[in-house]
């Protein structure tokens, strides 16, 4: 698994190649009827059976790229170190374990060493996000029921 700091940006014309082919995918995607279709590698003239929602993974991935977003795909199932999970959630690697040990997060331990399912940091991140938006968004109606802000 590459780490955060080895994925790169797409070059300009990576996102140029992989806009004009998001296009055409995703006009392709729209008229297929069954879970499974066939894709033909030009050079090679290789035929492959790909299933449908490989398609739009595919899909999803060129319209990131198209945007200039950089792309990393790991398995939905990917344990990961604590110094991985602090890193991904942004916060020290002692505040994550304080996090594990209060059960914030579930882990297992192999060893000495803690593993979290990288699904679970993500999950994690996301609540935290959720929280925060609603913390502000608190904030910002108390500052206006006490008329802070002017009209």
């Amino acid at each position: 698994m590459n780490t955060l700091d080895q994925i790169k940006r797409p070059s300009k014309n990576e996102q140029k190649t992989a806009l004009q082919s998001y296009q055409a995918l995703h006009s392709a995607i729209e008229q297929l009827i069954t879970d499974t279709t066939e894709i033909e590698i030009e050079e090679t003239r290789e035929k492959i059976v790909i299933p449908v929602r490989a398609l739009k993974l595919l899909r999803d991935i060129l319209k990131a790229m198209g945007q200039g977003s950089p792309i990393s795909i790991v398995p939905v199932a990917t344990e990961v170190t604590t110094q991985k999970a602090a890193e991904i959630i942004g916060c020290s690697r002692p505040h994550l374990v304080k996090l594990l040990d209060e059960g914030k997060i579930a882990f297992t331990k192999i060893g000495k060493h803690r593993r979290i399912k990288l699904e679970d940091v993500i999950k994690y991140k996301s609540k935290m996000k959720e929280e925060q938006k609603k913390h502000i968004i608190d904030i910002m109606n108390t500052d206006e029921e006490i008329d802070l802000y002017d009209s």
